[in-house]
């Protein structure tokens, strides 16, 4: 800043003003400074704003890992930059770069960050280096958004020590953070009643995701007591357990399908996953062997993708407005900030179940 000061011929004073617009300068001398700022490539220091302003301007957002992504390949040598690739399988989704859920979550945080004022920083908890990385984000951003199970608990407290934290889409048992999510249990309950009380199904069959995750166990204890109230007979632990991607969904379908030709194993009536990147998966395995879905199985999911309004049945879904979840956190996070005092807020904000052609709804 001094150094634009004596090219512009201004008092650093008045240079910090044009920076941070934070005063009245006179439009000439505005010029002045905007000009000098160019010519030296000018850069205002975060940290040396942070020491000042005790804040960093920097809000942290921490997304779980879903799975690693594809290793680089190895160049080979061609005529031309274009691969062409005949590719007639089922559309890949699921993954970490395809996950359609947390890529809204992070447009919705970035969008009121950026209203705010703020700059996002992103990190993935992905082993073995996640806890030093989400420690080293911790000591660099002036609050943190954690989705999902992202964080064990025991981190989870320690970070919280340093910054406000604010849960997306899973309550911890512990209580005592900021939390933002749809009521998960009322979502499977209203797939549940429609599946028996518009269908008549009776078989039904929760598949689930990894063990431990918030928004999947509530899920599970909505589809278990909205069948009790039914009368249906299920297990009280989740039988079928896949990984919340749709590649995931793949491998386990193909069992299910596998143990129904050769073991002799019925197929249930209706399969209720957890979330849409499994019902996608299931969807694709049905399909390519011939399982005639909703005629034999019914398939419903969870979050509301694009993809389940593009694929063929499309998808009975619960739709979450997902964007909004990472806009609400932010705003929650600001809140805490400007008011560290502030009771716990709890956001529930609501959702629609969408009834569409894989359940039988025409």
């Amino acid at each position: 800043m001094k150094d634009v000061a004596r090219r512009s011929g201004v008092s650093v004073s008045t240079v910090s003003r044009v920076v941070n617009a934070s005063g009245y300068v006179k439009a000439r001398t505005r010029l002045l400074v905007e000009k000098a700022v160019a010519e030296l490539g000018f850069v205002p220091s975060g940290a040396a704003r942070g020491l000042v302003a005790r804040r960093t301007g920097l809000l942290g957002l921490c997304l779980p890992d879903t799975g690693p992504a594809d290793p680089p390949r190895k160049p080979v040598p061609r005529r031309s930059h274009v691969e062409l690739v005949a590719d007639f399988g089922p559309s890949p989704g699921g993954t970490a770069r395809g996950s359609q859920y947390f890529g809204e979550i992070l447009r919705g945080a970035e969008y009121a960050a950026w209203e705010a004022e703020y700059a996002l920083a992103v990190t993935v908890a992905r082993p073995p280096q996640a806890e030093a990385r989400i420690r080293d984000l911790a000591g660099k951003v002036d609050g943190l958004v954690v989705v999902a199970g992202t964080l064990p608990d025991a981190l989870l407290e320690h970070v919280a020590h340093r910054v406000p934290v604010v849960l997306v889409a899973g309550r911890r048992a512990s209580g005592g953070y900021d939390h933002v999510g749809v009521d998960n249990g009322e979502g499977i309950r209203a797939l549940v009643e429609h599946l028996v009380g518009a269908h008549h199904l009776r078989n039904l069959q929760f598949v689930a995701g990894p063990p431990g995750t918030p928004d999947d166990i509530d899920r599970f204890r909505g589809f278990h007591a909205a069948a009790h109230r039914l009368g249906l007979s299920v297990p009280a632990e989740p039988v079928l357990r896949g990984d919340f991607t749709r590649e995931g969904a793949r491998r386990l379908a193909e069992e299910v399908v596998a143990g129904h030709r050769n073991g002799g194993r019925r197929l249930p009536d209706a399969l209720v996953c957890t979330n849409d990147a499994t019902a996608l998966g299931f969807l694709d395995v049905l399909s390519a062997e011939g399982v005639s879905v909703p005629g034999e199985v019914a398939v419903t999911g969870f979050d509301g993708i694009d993809g389940a309004r593009t694929c063929s049945p499309r998808l009975t879904t619960v739709e979450q407005p997902v964007a909004d979840l990472g806009r609400l956190a932010v705003g929650v996070l600001q809140a805490c900030l400007a008011n560290p005092r502030l009771p716990r807020q709890d956001l529930v904000v609501p959702s629609r179940a969408l009834l569409r052609e894989s359940c039988g709804t025409h």
